[in-house]
């Protein structure tokens, strides 16, 4: 690595400039969102907003149960991105939407955010919720016997940390879990000074004791991993790098690119707004039909 003080401070101002762009990217997002929630056809799911899946304010869930449930009643559990910063489950009915329109009933999640919590916080959040839904599935009229984990970004690496960790979950619902999808997530990345991630993280814990692509192990789970084409956030090779890791683990994993997304209009895209206009929507409903399917 070069010690020029000159390349080290342009280094310096370009992440700078990045951290800028993701928090106005956001910025839009929170305000594209409020336009997507506000105009979702709410004939397609009955919601069941605020459950308490732990006892602090941000453990909590909102849950859109499908009119039109599949055969087999898939439950899609879906997390936030926001660099583990920024998010909230209410920016997100339009997923709830989506795939309530096509059968499945949806849980998204809030979770604890950095800087004030810290890895594994937001994991310990998460596999609360999914033990909490699968406990009290017969009360809240769903099943978690064909779970599916879905996760944009921050969410992404969070659900399959939920699966990988150094330190494995008690997750009550771990045979249940038919699919995992990660959309444009990061999953093998050093955070030590990356403006982006360093306040999630305890960066005197080095990465490798940290990040899934670590702690594979073999599973029946089906692993899908979206990216976006024109992501300028989350380098690609984090997918793929997890990809070979899987593979090497004698699991299913399968790699699709999204074209003209980036690594917010990726996730943006699975509103039924736009979903005709993007792959994103219809790739993930072949995924699980892959899954799903009579064998």
């Amino acid at each position: 690595m070069s010690n020029n003080p000159q390349k080290i401070v342009q280094r310096l101002n370009d992440k700078v400039q990045q951290v800028k762009q993701v928090y106005d990217d956001f910025r839009l997002y929170d305000i594209g969102s409020y336009a997507l929630n506000r105009f979702i056809a709410t004939e397609y799911f009955d919601v069941l907003p605020n459950i308490a899946y732990g006892l602090k304010a941000r453990q909590r869930l909102d849950l859109y149960r499908s009119r039109q449930p599949l055969l087999h009643r898939p439950l899609l559990v879906f997390v936030h991105g926001g660099s583990w910063q920024h998010g909230d489950k209410k920016d997100y009915k339009f997923i709830g939407e989506a795939f309530g329109r096509e059968g499945y009933d949806v849980a998204v999640i809030n979770y604890h955010l950095a800087p004030e919590h810290i890895f594994p916080a937001y994991i310990d959040d998460l596999t609360l919720a999914l033990n909490h839904l699968h406990q009290h599935q017969d009360k809240y009229q769903i099943l978690t016997e064909n779970l599916v984990l879905m996760g944009h970004s921050a969410g992404a690496f969070n659900v399959m940390s939920a699966l990988y960790h150094p330190q494995p979950y008690n997750l009550h619902c771990r045979e249940q879990i038919r699919a995992v999808v990660g959309i444009a997530g990061p999953y093998h990345f050093d955070y030590k000074g990356d403006p982006l991630s360093q306040h999630a993280f305890d960066e005197h814990i080095p990465y490798q004791q940290v990040m899934p692509y670590y702690f594979v192990d073999n599973n029946s789970i089906r692993h899908y991993l979206l990216t976006a084409e024109n992501d300028q956030i989350v380098q690609d090779s984090n997918s793929w790098d997890l990809h070979q890791v899987l593979q090497n683990k004698g699991n299913y994993s399968q790699v699709e690119v999204i074209p003209n997304t980036g690594h917010i209009t990726i996730v943006g895209s699975l509103s039924s707004w736009f979903s005709r206009y993007f792959k994103t929507k219809t790739t993930i409903l072949n995924m699980l039909d892959q899954t799903f399917s009579p064998k």
